[in-house]
């Protein structure tokens, strides 16, 4: 079976052990290596509270954008943990470096869990070891890294796209980690990146927002956001080909894999929502502006009464207008239209005639669309949403106890 894990892309080991961060005794430390090194790029939580992993991180990512190492736990966020939270954000990258020939600059850190402990280091110093000692490339490396950074997941979180340039084989991997928390941009979210292609860090950075934008970001679970957000690219370049540029057909070809590849998990990882049953994307068309579209299409899908709609499989389509009217979007209520996939549940202004059981199906399918014309212009734009379930107040009341 293909390696469909983060070290597909040639240059890259993983491992993925279990320190003692959670008392369950679950895996909680991840390692992700490019012996010969990497460019990188990253994109972080737009949180004004970040953890210091986070400040860290930004720190390293911004220098030369060659790194060496990944290193990353779950069960403990080390956020609002003082100026001891920096010290052991920086000293895990020192320990990783230690092991692995490299500088502490050349290290990229990531935390995620509990809000305000401060990490237990003598284990965490302790496990960077195991798990340097333990790196590989295949892809059950791989699977345990992606299952080390699970917090309220369920499941790992895992793809692959490949491609060929010009002759080269190009590979762009991933993984990532998120269940609740998730909104307006990229939260509560770890996503690692991974690809053989060559390219200047300055293209790197661009492709990834390009991607996150197009994907992490259009995902709302609840409306909130963590400190620790996180979402690095690695390139080892060791596909072999010439460095690409804006133009050239190579970058075109790995921006359109990573748009690709970033959907697949931000899908996978709303399929996985804290509760949610089933998920729902809403297009919104005939808007004013690009921004309007967007803030049209986020306003529905983040509405709680639609929420839990989608979960009852109630095909209530007068939340949905309610929603879309609150959103401070400009609309034609004489234009304005709206279906349920390719069903018309309102037409132009009013109310329509469909079939009531065959609505019920679409909702209640793991994934449907709702579509929204606005009748003001021609931009549109659109939202992943999750249904609001009970069990995702029960997870949340209970997450710190």
């Amino acid at each position: 079976m293909a390696n469909s894990s983060i070290t597909a892309a040639q240059g890259f080991e993983a491992a993925g052990i279990s320190c003692g961060i959670k008392q369950s005794g679950h895996l909680d430390l991840g390692l992700i290596s490019c012996p010969t090194g990497a460019m990188a790029a990253a994109v972080f939580t737009t949180n004004r509270i970040t953890s210091p992993a986070v400040d860290v991180c930004r720190d390293h990512a911004g220098g030369s954008g060659r790194v060496k190492a990944v290193i990353a736990n779950s069960g403990n966020a080390n956020a609002c943990t003082g100026r001891s939270g920096r010290k052991d954000a920086l000293a895990m990258c020192r320990e990783t470096a230690l092991h692995l020939d490299g500088q502490t600059e050349e290290v990229l850190p990531a935390s995620t869990g509990i809000i305000g402990k401060p990490l237990p280091m003598s284990k965490v110093r302790q496990g960077i070891g195991v798990a340097a000692r333990t790196l590989s490339p295949s892809a059950k490396a791989g699977l345990q890294f992606a299952r080390a950074i699970m917090t309220t997941d369920t499941r790992p979180k895992q793809a692959v796209r490949r491609f060929t340039v010009s002759g080269r084989d190009i590979t762009v991997a991933g993984t990532i980690k998120g269940a609740g928390m998730i909104g307006p941009n990229m939260a509560t979210t770890l996503c690692f990146l991974t690809t053989d292609l060559a390219m200047h860090q300055s293209l790197l950075g661009r492709a990834l927002r390009t991607a996150v934008g197009a994907s992490l970001n259009k995902l709302t679970v609840d409306g909130h956001q963590s400190t620790n957000d996180t979402a690095i690219l690695l390139a080892s370049g060791l596909a072999g080909n010439r460095a690409s540029t804006a133009q050239q057909p190579a970058y075109r070809c790995f921006v359109a894999a990573l748009v690709s590849l970033c959907d697949d998990l931000t899908r996978q990882m709303a399929l996985d929502a804290e509760g949610a049953t089933r998920m729902f994307k809403v297009v919104v068309t005939g808007a004013a502006s690009q921004r309007e579209a967007a803030r049209g299409a986020r306003a529905v899908a983040g509405y709680d009464l639609v929420k839990c709609a989608v979960h009852g499989a109630d095909p209530n389509w007068g939340r949905i207008l309610c929603a879309i009217g609150s959103a401070g979007v400009q609309l034609r209520l004489d234009r304005l239209t709206c279906k349920l996939d390719k069903l018309t549940v309102f037409r132009r202004g009013g109310p329509c005639k469909f079939d009531i059981k065959e609505a019920r199906r679409i909702i209640s399918r793991k994934e449907h669309t709702i579509f929204i014309e606005l009748g003001v212009g021609s931009h549109r734009d659109f939202c992943y949403g999750v249904d609001l379930s009970e069990e995702y107040v029960a997870i949340n009341a209970d997450y710190h106890t």
